[in-house]
């Protein structure tokens, strides 16, 4: 097992990180609290995908959660705590949580949901902002913060990329919590995998991933996908045939290219 972390690391009172043939396991740790999230939890998310990142020992990241439950949402205790909050320090925290959605959606690392549980309100969030996402039959989803007055603002814009306008709609403003099935059919979730099976599906699809694959193609294929949306049809073309041309003189494309016109089979 591979697992050098710095001392903040170390340190870590919500979460776990240990790197692994590769993959980076980013686990929440909270299941006595249903790994709800507030403000210290978030802080210790973005440190750890920060260390994914520049770990180089770490090719693929799978976001995961210990216990019967993926992400409750928001803490009750931090739901209390924002009832006197003003203004700024609400935009704060809000914030907060917008560059931790950011970070994961524009990480050079390819995330990896597995959910073992309900994933509801930022839990959600949570599940859906990964770039592939692996959940069991059993769990639920939904985005319930109409039901309790609040805004599902920040997941918003992404879910409108994911997943287009009418069924963005049809989950936030209804907010209701929806089967794993109906989460595969809106394109919340990618795959589902029986709960035995599901720790052991996500290692050899990550594992695939780290063995067959460019590390640098996927990282540039992340970016160009994350930033094509919102340019015009003729920016986005000469965007995508300049990072086309790009990648073509890189060490990578070389080896791949010249492994595949040789028959030999290649290992990233």
């Amino acid at each position: 097992m591979e697992n050098l972390l710095t001392p903040e690391l170390e340190a870590l009172r919500y979460l776990t990180y240990h790197c692994q043939e590769r993959i980076g396991y980013i686990t929440l740790n909270r299941p006595d609290k249903r790994n709800a999230l507030n403000a210290d939890v978030v802080t210790e998310l973005k440190r750890t995908f920060d260390h994914a990142e520049a770990d180089d020992n770490c090719k693929v990241v799978v976001l995961r959660a210990a216990g019967d439950v993926f992400c409750a949402g928001a803490d009750l205790a931090y739901i209390q705590e924002l009832q006197g909050f003003g203004y700024t320090d609400n935009l704060e925290d809000s914030t907060h949580l917008m560059q931790l959605f950011h970070q994961i959606y524009t990480l050079k690392k390819v995330v990896i949901g597995q959910v073992q549980g309900h994933a509801i309100a930022g839990g959600c969030g949570l599940a859906a902002i990964c770039d592939i996402t692996f959940a069991v039959p059993e769990a639920k989803f939904g985005y319930t913060e109409v039901k309790i007055g609040f805004l599902p603002a920040i997941v918003s814009v992404f879910l409108l990329r994911k997943i287009g306008e009418a069924r963005t709609k049809q989950l936030l403003l209804s907010g209701d919590v929806v089967s794993a099935q109906t989460a595969l059919d809106l394109g919340l979730v990618t795959f589902l995998a029986p709960a035995e099976a599901l720790a052991d599906t996500v290692r050899a699809y990550a594992q695939r991933m780290c063995r067959e694959n460019s590390g640098q193609s996927m990282e540039v294929t992340k970016e160009m996908l994350a930033a094509l949306p919102e340019m015009a049809l003729e920016e986005a073309l000469r965007f995508a045939a300049q990072r086309n041309a790009e990648l073509r003189g890189s060490d990578d494309c070389r080896r791949g290219i010249g492994a595949f016109l040789s028959k030999e089979k290649i290992s990233w």
